[in-house]
């Protein structure tokens, strides 16, 4: 971060040259926007802006007082008379009268199809190139590649035996999505197959070697190549089976990246410009050569008719900006104060994305409450004037993912209903929302059994309940939460189904490759049908929705609560020390049982919350925590041996300091994140850096 003699005034605004020169010689030639009138109109909307955010923030802190306060003085936890209480001081609000939201001009991948969804760090340009070029995804390598086809290849080279297992594997998933008379395994030639099309229409048309299906929504693309390996042990000469995967990829500036200056911000930034205007590439090494990844071109192909068209070669992208509560030092408002962080994000991101033309997607998370999306409605609605875009141009999703979203969330959609384009549902992050309103209530139930209580399903149910009243259906996405184990592809495809099943429209992977084995949930699973059958359900009981995790017999051995204990602690420090020493912020975190899960900042939320939690309740001591911290750490460091930038943690370490931190001030961080105190650890961390 620059020193305060070096920030540049832009209109009453200090901000830090990196961002300056980004700006000027970057985002804004092209864009049509005059540098002053840019910086004029941005120094505007902080004035506007930043206040009402501050009082914002403070309404969260009184309402959590009054929580803390019904609990302390032994108030009820049932939801009944939750609902009561929460009513009497404004934390639940009137449901809106019936409407259907109205966003206009949405992307056919967001309004109206069914399909994987990808999250990205946008620090990481690999993995940003990954996720876009992840729109198709070859069949034949996901499961060739993956234990789902089981058992994994020990062979040096390519095991003819597991290829014959993919093929008949993939098949069958033919057979299901393309039905033909006589069924595929008997294919010979591709022309053949296409006259015996149960339903002739799901042909799309051709390519130099690929012949190209439509089913659900999503292509599939058979690719013909009797040249190729695989193709000249077939008896159609078919190489490879292609499916369009990840329909949307969501770039992200929040949990998954550790950004605390204006150095990581402006990288940030920069990836993202690079998506959009089609520069991005990254040199990697593969194979024993370096070679240079860009991004993919749209794919070519002729109707039946002759006529030629395209598909996108990349995934839709949607860009996620940092909630309404941390602020940043790569810009000072006029009072020396730092500009919320949030408010950046919008102005910049969107000056960004108009490069694209259409839509701007906006993924606005860890909001409070209808009230809190009310204010970043407005926000959007200056930022449009700023840059001269048509009203309702940038599209919000809406992250349900706080109690208070998730109690009035007809009222969090009816506040955007003219821009909204998404919701979805998060366990981690939910979950630890959930532990900090009701901390002082009693001590909660262990994490596995948090996924059986009631409160949870009702929370899912809801969400799509919800949605599909406010006419999601064939408008918007309805997205459900991450598969967080990319090593385990075969129970995914057991699991995974059911998000599909509950009539949502797209689900998070962590990996290209699990996104295209995901996208076949989306051909055995009519999401437009089921969609149809659950909107006439009723409503889950709110009461369901309000009544806390809470252990009402909290009788577990010390056995037990030892292995919790070392679960959260183990979890936590195996992602604080890539985050605070390497300032990684998701990455593939092994677990207490060395088994590889996709992590970022909701885990830590989740983990240092339970602790804090029992420690608050004498369920463990300081002692039992510290003694399972130093034992954790050993272990991390064990994990992380072929790590070469991995330093082993100390007891006296900026890593070991934070996560004690996370546990010990775990009561009086706002609503339990753990950002503010992430950053004030990598911050000192990167200033001995480069000390």
């Amino acid at each position: 971060m620059a020193p305060e003699s070096q920030m540049i005034d832009r209109h009453g605004l200090s901000v830090a040259p990196a961002l300056v020169r980004f700006i000027e010689e970057h985002a804004l030639p092209g864009s049509g926007v005059q540098p002053d009138r840019f910086w004029t109109g941005m120094a505007d909307i902080f004035a506007r802006f930043a206040p009402e955010n501050a009082a914002l923030l403070r309404h969260r802190d009184t309402l959590q007082a009054q929580v803390d306060d019904w609990y302390r003085h032994g108030g009820a936890r049932d939801g009944a008379a939750q609902r009561t209480f929460l009513t009497d001081i404004g934390y639940l609000v009137p449901e809106p009268e019936p409407f259907t939201i109205a966003a206009t001009d949405v992307d056919e991948e967001v309004s109206s199809r069914a399909g994987p969804q990808l999250v990205v760090p946008m620090l990481n340009a690999r993995f940003l190139l990954n996720a876009a070029n992840a729109r198709w995804g070859s069949l034949y390598d996901a499961l060739y590649g993956t234990d789902a086809i089981a058992p994994l290849s020990g062979a040096a080279g390519y095991d003819p035996d597991r290829g014959a297992a993919v093929i008949r594997w993939a098949r069958g998933f033919l057979d299901e999505a393309l039905p033909i008379a006589g069924g595929w395994d008997g294919v010979t030639d591709l022309a053949s197959a296409v006259d015996r099309l149960d339903d002739p229409s799901l042909f799309r048309g051709r390519s130099d070697k690929g012949w190209l299906f439509r089913h659900h929504g999503l292509h599939i693309e058979i690719v013909v190549d009797p040249n190729h390996p695989i193709g000249r042990t077939d008896p159609a000469g078919i190489a490879d089976i292609m499916l369009e995967s990840a329909l949307t990829t969501i770039c992200d500036l929040e949990d998954s990246v550790a950004a605390v200056d204006a150095e990581d911000k402006v990288a940030g930034y920069a990836n993202w410009l690079g998506l959009i205007d089609g520069s991005l590439s990254a040199d990697i090494a593969k194979g024993g050569r370096m070679m240079t990844r860009t991004l993919a071109p749209d794919r070519e192909y002729r109707a039946p008719d002759g006529s030629p068209f395209t598909l996108p070669g990349r995934s839709l992208l949607f860009v996620r900006n940092v909630g309404h509560l941390m602020t940043t030092p790569a810009l000072r408002l006029a009072d020396g104060s730092e500009a919320p962080e949030g408010i950046l994000d919008a102005i910049v991101t969107s000056l960004i994305a108009m490069r694209r033309g259409g839509s701007i997607y906006i993924v606005k998370p860890k909001m409070h409450g209808p009230e809190e999306v009310a204010f970043a409605n407005r926000l959007f609605d200056a930022v449009e004037d700023l840059l001269d875009l048509a009203r309702h141009r940038i599209k919000i999703g809406v992250m349900d993912e706080e109690r208070r979203t998730s109690a009035n969330l007809a009222a969090c959609i009816h506040a955007v209903k003219d821009r909204i384009v998404f919701i979805n549902t998060g366990f981690l992050d939910r979950t630890g929302d959930e532990i900090h309103t009701a901390m002082l209530g009693g001590p909660m139930v262990r994490k596995a059994a948090m996924k059986e209580c009631d409160w949870i399903a009702a929370y899912e149910d809801r969400n799509v309940q919800i949605g599909l009243a406010c006419g999601f259906s064939g408008r918007a996405q309805i997205g459900k939460g991450m598969w967080a184990v990319p090593d385990r592809m075969a129970d995914m495809l057991a699991q995974k189904g059911a998000h599909p099943l509950s009539g949502a429209s797209t689900a998070w992977v962590p990996s290209p490759t699990a996104a295209t084995l995901h996208a076949t949930h989306y051909h055995r699973i009519d999401v437009a049908a089921r969609q149809a059958e659950r909107t006439a359900e009723p409503v889950a009981a709110l009461e369901r929705l309000l009544t806390p995790p809470i252990a009402e017999t909290p009788d577990w051995t010390p056995e037990e609560i030892a292995t919790e204990l070392d679960n959260n602690a183990q979890g936590l420090l195996g992602y604080v020390v890539r985050w605070i020493d390497q300032g990684v912020g998701c990455s593939k975190v092994p677990d207490l049982h060395d088994i590889g899960l996709m992590e970022d900042r909701a885990t830590l939320r989740i983990s240092s919350q339970h602790i804090a939690n029992w420690l608050h309740h004498g369920i463990v001591s300081a002692d039992q925590v510290e003694a399972a911290l130093t034992r954790m750490a050993a272990k991390v460091d064990a994990q992380n041996a072929g790590d070469r930038l991995y330093r082993p943690m100390a007891e006296d370490g900026l890593a070991m300091q934070a996560a004690r931190a996370l546990i010990f001030e775990g009561l009086a961080q706002p609503n339990g994140y753990t950002e503010p105190l992430l950053h004030r650890y990598r911050a000192k961390a990167k200033l001995e850096e480069n000390a």
